[in-house]
């Protein structure tokens, strides 16, 4: 399956050292948990600098999680930390990880959150988190590794801890890959899913630009012709419109409503491109 991480041009500035941690996690805002987490963290070292990706992902859903990231990761600088937390099998025989990557590292459940990620990266050392050291407490919760193993993990490897002295060397061809229908492509028809919803119903297939160069399309969705447009302002009021969007895959929206809701999809459905000249 190929799968798209954008590049903007200044990502391949070296930055020194650069001390920054990224958060992601289905825990909202509306209890401690992320709260807590950042206190583990400045127990560690309290002068790193700590950015919040999402806290809003869908409670469970790691397809909406993995996206996320994989979209985000590419606007840091090489070396950036990046603690994930969407686990539903937390406590569950599921391995908690460290992986180090040409362009950072990540740490979280082996559940296939970072198979966007690993199935384009070709260096990557694979670590299991069995070092209690590391971790904030060796007894840890059964259902808060967020707080007492990731966290932690995150914030010493941010403060330059060798990822190898975290744990275990696994092989990275073992790490969980999570499945997604791949983009099937003929003559005249590009087929593919809705990989991520976004708050305002925007419908985020993982059809990547690169499919339809120099090509005129359009989508079809639930059995509806949906014309292709440059921006959101392209369609009327309440129509939907198929565009690349900045993350660089195929979006379906609404000029001043919600996919999702005119269209009634959700996260893995179909959708087809009919591919005119």
């Amino acid at each position: 399956m190929y799968i798209q991480l954008s590049e903007p041009p200044f990502r391949k500035l070296k930055m020194n050292n650069p001390k920054i941690l990224t958060l992601l996690s289905d825990f909202g805002l509306s209890d401690v948990y992320v709260g807590v987490m950042k206190g583990a963290i400045s127990q560690i070292n309290s002068s790193l600098t700590v950015v919040d990706l999402t806290h809003q992902i869908p409670p469970q859903n790691i397809i909406a999680a993995r996206f996320c990231l994989a979209n985000a990761i590419p606007y840091f600088p090489i070396g950036t930390v990046h603690v994930a937390v969407v686990d539903p099998g937390v406590g569950s025989n599921r391995r908690a990880i460290a992986l180090q990557t040409p362009i950072g590292f990540l740490v979280g459940p082996d559940n296939g959150l970072f198979s966007s990620i690993v199935a384009q990266t070709e260096r990557i050392i694979a670590i299991e988190l069995t070092n209690p050291n590391y971790w904030l407490t060796p007894t840890p919760s059964s259902t808060f590794h967020g707080r007492d193993i990731f966290a932690p993990v995150g914030a010493h490897l941010a403060s330059g801890t060798p990822i190898t002295s975290l744990g275990k060397n696994i092989n990275p061809n073992t790490l969980v890959q999570l499945p997604l229908s791949d983009c099937r492509s003929t003559d005249n028809r590009i087929e593919g899913c809705i990989q991520y919803i976004d708050r305002f119903g925007n419908l985020i297939t993982n059809i990547p630009n690169h499919y339809l160069s120099n090509k005129n399309w359009y989508a079809q969705v639930a059995g509806e012709k949906i014309n292709r447009g440059q921006t959101y302002a392209n369609s009327s009021q309440g129509e939907a419109i198929a565009l690349i969007g900045s993350h660089g895959y195929v979006e379906i929206a609404v000029n001043g409503g919600s996919a999702q809701s005119l269209l009634q999809l959700n996260w893995e459905d179909k959708i087809q491109l009919i591919v005119t000249s």
